[in-house]
C-alpha cells in the first residue's frame, strides 16, 4: 500500500544510524509488548501478514512518530478489542470486567516455543514458475491498496533472476483473510544504478513473488 510505512528511497528521513552494540530491547515495555504479542497470538488465528498490514494501516503521523514497538501495541490493542478479546474500558483499567478467561493462558515460559512454533511459510504447489535463473525481468508499476511486501521505490525497474526459492505464501492475500494462496518467489538483482539513478557500481538484491514482475 501506499502508505507512511515504504520508506525506502524516500528523502527527508535522513541517514540510517548504526548503533553500536545495540540491546535487543532499548526499553523493558518494548521487551513485554513483543511477550505480549506470542502471548495473545498463540491462541488467535490472526498471521503474520495480517499483523503487518494492521501495524501499517495506522494513521500516518501516528506512524511516523512511533517507535518500532509502538506501532506493534497500537496493532495489539487495535486487534484484541476488534476479535473480541477485551473492551476498551479492559484495556484502560488493565483488568478483566468478569474475571474469566475464555482462551487458554500462555505463560510466560511458553512464549518462545510459541514463537517459534510457525514453521516455514514454503508451499508445495504443481504450477510452473514462470521465470527462470538469468532471465531479465521488470517490477510491475503496481499501485496496491493494501498489504504488499513490494517495495515502491522498485516499480518499474528492471532487474535479473538471480535465484528461484519456491512457493511462498502470498502476503498480499494472506494480510486480507484471503488465504495463503501462495506463488513463486524470486530473489532479484538490480543495479543500484538502475534504480537511484547515480553512477554506482553497488548492487541491489529483493525477494519479489511472481505476480509483481514481468518479461523486462
Amino acid at each position: 500500500m501506499n502508505g507512511a510505512h515504504d520508506m525506502g528511497g524516500r528523502a527527508g528521513f535522513g541517514p540510517v544510524v548504526l548503533e553500536t552494540n545495540e540491546p535487543v530491547f532499548h526499553a523493558t515495555w518494548e521487551g513485554r509488548v513483543y511477550g505480549l504479542s506470542g502471548a495473545v497470538g498463540a491462541f488467535e488465528p490472526w498471521n503474520i501478514d495480517e499483523e503487518r498490514h494492521g501495524c501499517e494501516n495506522q494513521p500516518p503521523l501516528n506512524y511516523v512518530t512511533s517507535s518500532y514497538y509502538d506501532t506493534w501495541l497500537m496493532w495489539l490493542e487495535q486487534a484484541v478489542v476488534e476479535r473480541g478479546l477485551a473492551t476498551q474500558a479492559e484495556l484502560a483499567s488493565g483488568k478483566s470486567r468478569n474475571g474469566k478467561v475464555t482462551k487458554p493462558l500462555l505463560k510466560p515460559k511458553d512464549v518462545m516455543a510459541a514463537q517459534t512454533s510457525f514453521g516455514s511459510y514454503h508451499r508445495e504447489v504443481a504450477a510452473k514458475p514462470a521465470f527462470a535463473v538469468g532471465q531479465n525481468v521488470r517490477v510491475r508499476n503496481m499501485m496496491v491498496p493494501t498489504h504488499t511486501r513490494l517495495p515502491g521505490y522498485l516499480r518499474g525497474v528492471a532487474g535479473e533472476i538471480v535465484r528461484v526459492h519456491g512457493n511462498h505464501v502470498f502476503p498480499d492475500s494472506n494480510s486480507l483473510g484471503q488465504g495463503e494462496n501462495p506463488k513463486w518467489l524470486y530473489a532479484v538483482r538490480f543495479t543500484a544504478k538502475a534504480v537511484w539513478g547515480r553512477d554506482t557500481k553497488d548492487l541491489i538484491y529483493a525477494d519479489l513473488w511472481e505476480p509483481y514482475l514481468e518479461p523486462a
